[in-house]
């Protein structure tokens, strides 16, 4: 019997190791494959052989503590009785006949769980590395006078050596206790819990480790208290260090006595040697951390709370600043003026021309309608960015024409993996450009691509992409889908290096497997120059190769001088381990930009350049991964001028300044200055890129900029921007408004567009004659030292396949709010005053005559202005008003 049982949970533990070793290797050899394809075998190399140095650790201490306590266990001999429990018997079975097979089950137990162990620990393979190759910050804690890098590399791996023990511990206390009860050294009857003399030894040896443990948790307490939040900062307060750290201190020396006395009591076989300092222990944890640190903290800390609090909020200001990459932020004053004339909008006529007048919904739905050409392309995005066209610096939006493999028309295996394998081209127009009919004009469109400027695409396929996929086969001897046109399809082959070669019937079987088809072992079509390429998704293939890089939500294609297709996308190193720093969600307090990733739609090649070199997280995988990341200089400049600021990550900064701006902790107390991202129409506003130039500059540049109100009020505090073009880029500035005047802010100016009553009666009139109206974003302008604010109007029908046409540009300054067929027109209407428009500002206008109905709203204008003026008092003004309505009338009369 014994040796069946035996000879069974061999069988049993050798088939479970043979199935997770074959499934192992069976997954090692196609992430080798993949990391070869993509030329980071060391990245592959140097994880594998961590995950598994770590794995046999913490197995093999595990084993070591389990096999030793179990072998302790096995060698006492306990005389033959029948076990009870309140009095009825539980296990009539003699303990000499179940006493091997509970040693057989105990040894068997420990090498399984050990599997599981392997598990946990290689799983912990990032936090060893960093470990391993942490590095100092170079900024300490204000309490433990510790470095950055030790919350950031050791802490978190201190850890999980107390989660690692104490899994060891209770895993084993379990085993060693169930084969102590099976095999007679445990009796539980009416009277209590009995113990034989040898296992209450072994069980006050084991109590040491117990009590370590919870030493050990105090000790990483005490560090936790950095990380404390509270109403007014997020760190250790006062009460925190002047109460809990004290107690927390004194509780590690407590508990390591406590398990001394333990042991004690347990040789002894009386409590009365645990019941003192175990008493002590729990009346100091009680006393310091639910009684006293209360009533400190309501007697003491809150009637003087700014006095006591200072240098707590002062750190929470510093990490805080630091974690989220605030210090370098530039603030300069903006005195915003109202002094805006033709001849300022002349000079500025490259930051008219890039206001973006096209959102990225109604632009993507029109797209999807023009320029999707088949019911299986899919563009599933809007991306903003800027080119040279023609000698000019535009702003341009884009979106890449993706295959959508679930609107195939017929989704057989040879269609979706060796036939339709890419997509094709992107569509790309100007932010502002309009057509007759209100829809947006192509610099790039159709298939094969047609440009209609100096940027062309000689190689428009998209292999890898938002939305392929899992893999396909290329290279084979079934013609591969390039494009429709009018009377045919046009064919292609894939000529790139992208994919792992099918070389053998061997590679083959493993990919058969991997994605559970007999298919690609069987198919004809294959032959050994096929390529398969898998991992298409670009997110996955970041993730595949770094998975330690947070990836951004929106990576955008860039077209290079070559006409090639590339995708950028910015990862980020984070961490939520920051003393004191306030975090932003429940996964990070410390985050940067610190990684731009390029990958090649075509071939798959991926590059990883810093950003950021001076992050210390990445300064640390750069060392563990010396061959993954190249200098941002190394990028090709043609890729490299495309570079942008991320809308994530100024989001993030966005809001973390809008109370960290405050460096006095007075101020920052009584939030004297709280400022808060603007909402309107109960939507809170998004950065957004734009082409201007910035005051103080020469030149126009391409920035990501972001408005303030104060908090719960409406009127602007400020704009943030962050400089996108080199060699200015990742620079960031907040101009602050003066405090003394009023400054519009997107909800009163909104409020002005809805109580505009021709404004709303049009919008109204449209809305009831089957058509949907879009309000679009309502964009801030910086010009000169004024502002303007543009939302466009467009309009959709109702239904589902409504195709949205830009029909109104609403336009406001200072005190007028006017509403036009297109930004041109609004822009006459309020600087040009009815005259004549000057032949250099033509180009402005576009060279649109104004009709009588636009000269009409015009008259009206002025007139109601006039009477304005009149009920004032300002005849002055209304001599001027008065002058001006008579030009427009002479006008009309032409």
């Amino acid at each position: 019997m014994n040796k069946k049982i035996g000879s069974l949970l061999f069988i049993f533990i050798a088939v479970l190791v043979l199935l997770s070793a074959g499934s192992a290797a069976f997954n090692l050899y196609i992430d080798w494959l993949f990391f070869n394809e993509t030329g980071f075998p060391g990245v592959f190399s140097t994880t594998l052989s961590t995950k598994v140095k770590t794995a046999m650790a913490f197995s093999a201490v595990f084993l070591v503590y389990y096999l030793l306590n179990i072998f302790a266990a096995n060698r006492i001999v306990f005389p033959l009785r029948n076990l009870h429990i309140f009095g009825d018997t539980i296990n009539p079975v003699k303990t000499l006949t179940v006493d091997k097979p509970v040693k057989l089950m105990s040894f068997a137990g420990g090498f399984i769980i050990a599997f599981f162990v392997a598990l946990f620990g290689a799983s912990k393979w990032e936090e060893v590395l960093l470990f391993i190759n942490r590095m100092d910050v170079g900024i300490k804690d204000p309490v433990f006078n510790r470095d950055i890098g030790f919350y950031f590399f050791t802490l978190p791996v201190i850890n999980t050596i107390k989660s690692f023990a104490t899994l060891t511990v209770v895993l084993t206390a379990a085993a060693t206790m169930i084969n102590y009860f099976l095999r007679g050294g445990v009796s539980i009857s009416e009277g209590g819990v009995s113990l034989h003399p040898r296992v209450r030894k072994h069980i006050g040896v084991m109590g040491i480790f117990v009590f370590g443990i919870l030493a050990l948790n105090f000790y990483i307490d005490a560090y936790r208290l950095l990380h404390s939040g509270h109403a007014l900062i997020y760190g250790a307060g006062y009460t925190d260090i002047n109460a809990k750290l004290f107690t927390l201190r004194l509780l590690v020396v407590l508990t390591a006595i406590t398990g001394v006395f333990f042991i004690v009591a347990l040789l002894k076989g009386s409590n009365k040697w645990i019941l003192v300092p175990a008493s002590i222990t729990a009346i100091v944890y009680a006393g310091g951390m639910i009684i006293y640190a209360p009533l400190l903290q309501k007697f003491k800390v809150a009637p003087n709370e700014l006095e006591l609090e200072k240098p707590y909020i002062e750190s929470n200001i510093k990490f805080t600043r630091f974690g989220y990459d605030l210090d370098r932020i530039e603030v300069k004053p903006f005195d915003v003026e109202y002094k805006l004339d033709a001849e300022d909008i002349s000079k500025n006529d490259a930051t008219i021309k890039n206001i973006r007048l096209w959102d990225n919904n109604p632009l993507l739905r029109t797209y999807s309608q023009l320029q999707q050409i088949r019911t299986y392309y899919k563009f599933i995005d809007v991306d903003n960015d800027r080119y040279l066209i023609n000698g000019e610096y535009k702003q341009v939006m884009l979106s890449p024409r993706e295959l959508s493999y679930s609107d195939l028309p017929s989704r057989s295996w040879i269609n979706e993996r060796l036939v339709f394998t890419h997509g094709n081209g992107i569509a790309m127009g100007p932010v502002s450009s309009i057509s007759k009919e209100g829809l947006p004009e192509f610099i790039i469109k159709d298939i094969p691509p047609v440009s209609s400027a100096d940027i062309k695409i000689t190689r428009p396929e998209i292999y890898y992409g938002e939305i392929p996929n899992d893999y396909v086969i290329v290279k084979t001897s079934a013609q591969e889908f390039n494009y429709p046109t009018a009377n045919e399809n046009v064919y292609s082959k894939y000529d790139g290096k992208g994919g792992v070669e099918l070389s053998s019937y061997f590679r083959r079987s493993v990919f058969a497997a991997k994605f559970n088809t007999a298919k690609i072992f069987l198919s004809s079509d294959i032959t050994p120059q096929s390529r398969i390429l898998f991992n298409r998704n670009i997110n996955e293939r970041i993730s595949r190769i770094a998975p330690f890089l947070l990836f951004d939500s929106d990576p955008y294609m860039v077209v290079s001088d070559e006409g090639k297709l590339f995708w950028i996308i910015d990862c980020y190193t984070i961490s939520g381990n920051l003393p004191y720093s306030l975090p932003a969600n429940r996964n990070f307090n410390y985050i940067r930009n610190s990684v731009k990733t390029v990958i090649d739609a075509y071939n798959g090649d991926i590059k990883f350049y810093i950003s950021d070199p001076e992050d210390i997280i990445v300064k640390v995988y750069s060392r563990a991964f010396p061959e993954l990341f190249g200098p941002l200089s190394e990028m090709p400049d043609d890729l490299r001028r495309h570079i942008r600021y991320p809308q994530g990550m100024l989001e993030v900064q966005a809001g973390m300044f809008a109370s960290y701006h405050m460096t006095d902790p007075k101020v920052f107390y009584n939030k004297e200055d709280l400022w808060e991202v603007p909402s309107y129409s109960d939507k809170p506003m998004e950065p957004y890129n734009t082409i201007m130039k910035l005051p103080g500059e020469n030149k126009e540049e391409y920035i990501l900029l972001i408005p303030y109100t104060p908090s719960k009020r409406d009127n602007l505090a400020a704009w943030f921007t962050a400089r996108c073009d080199m060699p200015e880029y990742g620079k960031l500035i907040v101009y602050v408004f003066p405090r003394d005047r009023l400054v519009f802010g997107p909800a009163q100016i909104n409020a002005r567009i809805d109580q505009d009553a021709y404004i709303s009666q049009q919008i109204t009139l449209w809305g009831q004659v089957g058509s949907q109206v879009i309000r679009g974003s309502l964009l801030i302008i910086p010009i000169e030292n004024s502002l303007l604010y543009v939302q466009p109007i467009y309009l959709a029908a109702s239904d589902k396949v409504g195709l949205p046409e830009l029909r109104r540009v609403v336009v406001a300054y200072e005190n007028d709010v006017v509403m036009e067929e297109n930004l041109e027109l609004a822009l006459q209407r309020l600087f040009y005053k009815g005259r004549e428009i000057p032949v250099s500002e033509e180009i402005i206008a576009g060279q649109i005559q104004r009709s009588p109905e636009t000269l009409a709203k015009d008259a009206m204008r002025v007139y109601e202005k006039a009477l304005q003026m009149q009920r004032q008092g300002d005849w002055a003004g209304y001599g001027e008003q008065i002058s001006e309505l008579g030009q427009i009338l002479n006008k009309m009369t032409k």
